[in-house]
């Protein structure tokens, strides 16, 4: 059984309008929908196949009234979820949701990092349940964190989570910092730009195909922020907001069906 310590188990979208993201949604992904709702709260679970990828609900009224804008937060799996979150004030962090038990399901806390960053922790109750794959279909295949100070960053996350050093990238941006369970590469650290208006984590969902998915992106409402962009390893990634205003992100291969004649040239210069 893979350790889930360190490993993200879990994504969940929390919006103003959850009927209006899970028809963008299913429609984007080609997810399917579970109501997984209780007495206390709405929540719908997306799917693919009988797998379930992640979650969505509307932003609780509390969070409405503080500002908190629609976004997408990853679950982080620990062993002792009590002596995480004081590892997380130690290092600078702040406890927004204190530790929290659903019953014959999980415990859970939501936080931000020493950059204001929100993240969650996780503890499933049943502890044989497996990771997701960085490969699934539909699933999240890449973590990115754009923060203040690339270098602190990495410092606490590697303090809480035990992370691995990665290679890092120095670019125009900066410096790319990769980062790793074991052997495995599930994501980078960036110096945000200026023009980023703060620090938060990005996650980029498998697609099949980049540009029918930027095609759907759009029809649907959304918007494409940046991209597409190749990256070292020949796939293809996009981010962009849902028509709330969530960030999410998108890679896979391109098949430039919906590009023009010099932009197919220019790809392969």
């Amino acid at each position: 059984m893979v350790s889930s310590h360190g490993r993200f188990l879990w994504y969940e979208l929390t919006t103003t309008d959850a009927e209006a993201a899970k028809v963008f949604y299913t429609k984007v992904m080609g997810w399917g929908t579970h109501d997984a709702s209780t007495p206390a709260m709405s929540y719908t679970l997306f799917t693919v196949g009988d797998v379930t990828v992640s979650g969505v609900m509307n932003l609780p009224a509390e969070a409405r009234r503080t500002g908190t804008r629609p976004r997408w937060i990853g679950y982080v799996g620990v062993d002792d979820l009590d002596a995480a979150v004081k590892r997380i004030e130690r290092l600078g962090g702040f406890v927004t949701v204190p530790p929290t038990e659903i019953p014959n399901i999980n415990s859970f806390a939501v936080v931000t990092d020493s950059q204001m960053a929100t993240i969650a922790l996780l503890k499933w109750a049943n502890t044989a349940q497996e990771p997701p794959s960085l490969r699934a279909k539909g699933g999240v295949g890449w973590h990115e964190l754009l923060t203040i100070d690339c270098a602190k960053a990495w410092d606490f996350y590697g303090a809480v989570f035990g992370w691995r050093e990665g290679i890092a990238l120095r670019g125009s941006r900066g410096t790319y910092q990769y980062f790793a369970i074991g052997a495995d590469p599930i994501g980078g650290i960036l110096t945000k730009p200026a023009t980023v208006p703060h620090s938060f984590w990005l996650y980029y969902f498998n697609v099949g195909d980049v540009d029918a998915a930027i095609r759907r992106v759009e029809t649907g409402g959304g918007e494409i922020v940046n991209g597409p962009v190749e990256v070292p390893d020949g796939t293809w990634i996009v981010q962009c907001a849902d028509p709330q205003g969530a960030m999410f992100a998108l890679v896979g291969r391109r098949s430039y069906h919906a590009v023009g004649f010099m932009e197919r040239i220019a790809a392969l210069e």
